[in-house]
């Protein structure tokens, strides 16, 4: 029934009525409950699907997508007219400690590890300038180890993970509120960094 239930998820998704000039954009950022949020608040981004990419098994689920080389990701449809991918990727670098090379906050290994995974040329070249940026601001205190990669084939996680933060409120801010993320976001940019979370 969970396989089912799966396909039916990623049935709709497919199906769903973006706009005719919809793009996609593909981050990691650690734990993918906190990294849809963020997004979904931005205007012209119709959809924000969690979801392992980057390893080199098929069909990978949650309790094996760490074994098969895959980490936690988030799949971003938007409108390029209404926001643009350069704006993602400063909401992006936002949510994230780049400087960690071994996952995210309480979260750690391979599987929470962050990147960008961009689907063409341009892409990459935004988010090569978008990190340069990153990186020269010293905002963050140390070379930035996030890496900037080829979009791999893109796996949604199951139904109950989608906008858990929705579906779960309490477990996901106790959840959040322990992980440590919060607090690091806050160091760096400020009490704006969580502003938009009441």
């Amino acid at each position: 029934m969970p396989i089912l239930r799966r396909l039916l998820f990623i049935f709709i998704t497919l199906l769903a009525p973006w706009s005719a000039t919809a793009d996609e954009a593909i981050f990691a950022g650690g734990c993918f409950w906190c990294m849809e949020e963020p997004f979904e608040q931005v205007e012209g981004v119709s959809a924000v699907i969690s979801g392992y990419s980057g390893g080199e098994t098929a069909n990978p689920t949650y309790k094996n997508y760490g074994s098969g080389g895959h980490i936690e990701v988030v799949k971003v449809i938007f409108d390029p007219a209404k926001v643009s991918y350069d704006q993602l990727l400063d909401i992006f670098w936002r949510q994230i400690d780049p400087t960690d090379a071994n996952g995210q906050f309480v979260d750690r290994g391979f599987e929470y590890s962050t990147g960008i995974f961009y689907l063409n040329r341009g892409q990459r070249r935004v988010a090569t300038a978008s990190k340069k940026r990153m990186d020269k601001s010293g905002v963050f205190g140390a070379p930035l180890v996030t890496p900037i990669k080829p979009a791999a084939t893109f796996y949604a996680a199951e139904d109950y993970h989608q906008d858990y933060y929705k579906k779960n409120p309490l477990r996901y801010w106790y959840y959040r509120s322990r992980s440590g993320r919060d607090d690091y976001l806050k160091s760096i940019w400020g009490e704006s960094a969580i502003e938009k979370r009441s």
